[in-house]
């Protein structure tokens, strides 16, 4: 007999979330790299300035009082498409204690439920060309990769 895995809630993240969020985009090679310390104020900046703006969302995913998922949903103004709204997901991680229950698959279909709510036209998303795995989640998901993503580093 398996054991039924509560159903998450997902929520707007608080400032009281940051230190959570930031161990879960650590936690993985390429997040290794590039975070720091939780308690680095420019965190808590940058949690401000996305709390503030009415077009982006950080969302938490919470199980048992416990943070274990996030995502950020920016929502991007656009003239094309008939100037359509569309919805960027970034930076979403699964707490390892949690990963293979199917977290992610319904923190992904809740962000693309909220972008159609708002009358978003389409849902978009990058994925490091590493991360195969993720590749072959998205692919599941009806994601197509569909463009070939630049970035410049700055720093």
């Amino acid at each position: 007999m398996s054991e039924t895995v509560p159903e998450p809630v997902f929520r707007t993240a608080t400032a009281e979330d940051v230190p959570a969020i930031v161990a879960m985009l650590a936690d993985d090679p390429l997040g290794a790299k590039r975070e720091g310390d939780p308690a680095d104020e420019r965190y808590l900046k940058a949690f401000a300035r996305i709390d503030a703006d009415p077009y982006d969302e950080l969302i938490v995913a919470e199980r048992d009082g416990e943070v274990v998922g996030t995502m950020q949903l920016t929502y991007l103004a656009s003239l094309s498409r008939l100037g359509a709204e569309r919805c960027q997901i970034e930076s979403v991680r699964v707490a390892a204690t949690t990963r293979g229950e199917g977290l992610g698959r319904r923190m992904i279909q809740w962000g693309v439920d909220r972008a159609r709510s708002r009358g978003c036209v389409m849902v978009q998303l990058t994925s490091d060309k590493t991360r195969a795995g993720a590749h072959r989640f998205y692919d599941s998901l009806g994601f197509t990769a569909s463009h070939e993503g630049y970035k410049l580093s700055l720093s």
